[in-house]
């Protein structure tokens, strides 16, 4: 039943991507509603951009390769800073409140909120592309066009998040296919456990996994931070069985997981330490390109599945959006913009999105139809991450509330204090209510 659930909300959300194909350069036809982009740089322009740290290699080596080309095209020289998830934020905070620093930031969730009123208005660059490319998805107007009016970003994708898991150990737990629903998932990561192969999820203030499988594991049994009117609601009986729930999970996980941050189930998983997380595609990449025999045999035995459905008998699933700001204190907007422009090109995408075997999923429908999304079936999984991933303030209006709640880890907070009964689930709840209420001040 859960499966056929996930395939139908799939089927509904799929028509506006149909005649999109996007196999190569030369199929792409562009919708007539899709203009010509008139921009023009400002005369001896430069940019700085800061972005993440690669999980995956092709990514970084790719996006460098773009900014090569559009440096040659332009004469427009551009440095790009590389840091940690978590270190992008808080420099990205700095560059609103003191107006400088870099003219381009590429961060997470919904961190644009934050501070709309420093960033460029794309909205003329968001139209042209989604235009050109088959519309954005809806989740990406819902964090980066709060008013419905204004993009205050440009959307660049999500890093899509599966179950990671290893074939052979989940049938040695008794399983010859992943669990569609939260009950068959918990009673396979205690058999996992029972044959010392367990599992493990991040539940430190990691602003990727940590967000992602707490998020889910609260919404997949009917419980939100808050309403559609952004009344906070956490404190509630479907949140309570939530934190119930993840207390039995945890209680199947490899010692050390409330001290985890992105890179650590990556580790883990790759050391045999953990036979099943929540991550992007970055784990199996590592092991299909890995010079050490013993990881590289092991991308054979690695699967991906999405998120259990839970009681709510609906996919809930959030994944690690990101998001391309353009800072006012810039000198060079016109540049800023046409930059982004060139990355978001299918000349440029489209081998980005090869080189990190789909690493970051499309915000563009037509480029749903790239190959690299069926070239490997295992791929696949990471195809639909945009199109079924709910906001992170689910259920009510994004803004400065939901930017500020995501960046103090309410979710994961909460979740890690009850799996650890550090608190009762009960107590959890009641204390992430009144941290969620001094952001969500009416």
């Amino acid at each position: 039943m859960a499966s056929n659930k996930r395939r139908d909300f799939l089927k509904t959300t799929a028509g506006a991507a149909a005649g999109t194909a996007i196999g190569a350069p030369a199929l792409w036809i562009p919708s007539a509603a899709a203009q010509e982009w008139k921009g023009q740089p400002e005369k001896d322009a430069k940019l700085r951009v800061l972005r993440w740290k690669r999980f995956v290699a092709g990514d970084e080596d790719a996006y460098m390769a773009n900014v090569k080309k559009f440096t040659e095209k332009y004469g427009i020289e551009v440095r790009i800073d590389n840091e940690g998830w978590e270190d992008v934020r808080p420099k990205a905070a700095v560059a609103a409140n003191t107006g400088a620093g870099p003219d381009i930031i590429l961060s997470t969730h919904d961190d644009a909120n934050l501070y709309p009123e420093k960033l460029v208005d794309v909205t003329d660059l968001c139209d042209y592309l989604g235009a050109k490319y088959g519309g954005w998805y809806p989740v990406c107007e819902q964090y980066l066009k709060p008013d419905g009016k204004r993009w205050i970003a440009v959307p660049l994708g999500c890093a899509g998040n599966s179950v990671v898991h290893r074939i052979s150990h989940m049938k040695a737990a008794g399983f010859d296919t992943f669990p569609k629903d939260t009950a068959g998932f918990l009673k396979l990561m205690q058999g996992l456990k029972a044959k010392g192969t367990p599992g493990g999820f991040a539940l430190g203030n990691a602003t990727g996994d940590g967000n992602v499988w707490t998020h889910w594991l609260v919404w997949s049994h009917g419980g939100q931070l808050v309403d559609a009117n952004n009344n906070v609601v956490i404190n509630s009986p479907q949140t309570v069985a939530a934190l119930t729930y993840g207390r039995q999970l945890y209680e199947t996980f490899v010692p050390g997981t409330l001290s985890w941050l992105d890179p650590n189930n990556n580790k883990a998983f790759l050391d045999g330490q953990v036979s099943l997380t929540s991550n992007g595609i970055s784990v199996y990449y590592s092991a299909k390109t890995s010079k050490d025999p013993k990881i590289n045999e092991m991308a054979a035995d690695i699967d991906h599945a999405p998120m259990p459905i839970g009681p709510a008998g609906v996919p809930t699933e959030l994944n690690l959006f990101f998001n391309q700001m353009i800072f006012k204190h810039t000198k060079f907007p016109n540049a800023a913009k046409e930059f982004l422009r060139f990355m978001m090109e299918e000349e440029q995408f489209n081998p980005w999105m090869s080189a990190s075997i789909g690493y970051v999923t499309q915000p563009l429908k037509a480029y749903e139809k790239h190959p690299i999304w069926t070239v490997d079936p295992k791929h696949t999984p990471y195809r639909d991450a945009m199109k079924v991933m709910r906001p992170g303030g689910y259920a009510g209006k994004l803004g400065a509330a939901s930017a500020g709640a995501m960046a103090d880890f309410i979710i994961v907070n909460m979740v890690a204090e009850a799996a650890s009964g550090q608190r009762t689930p009960q107590e959890a709840a009641e204390r992430a209510q009144k941290r969620a209420e001094r952001y969500y001040k009416i």
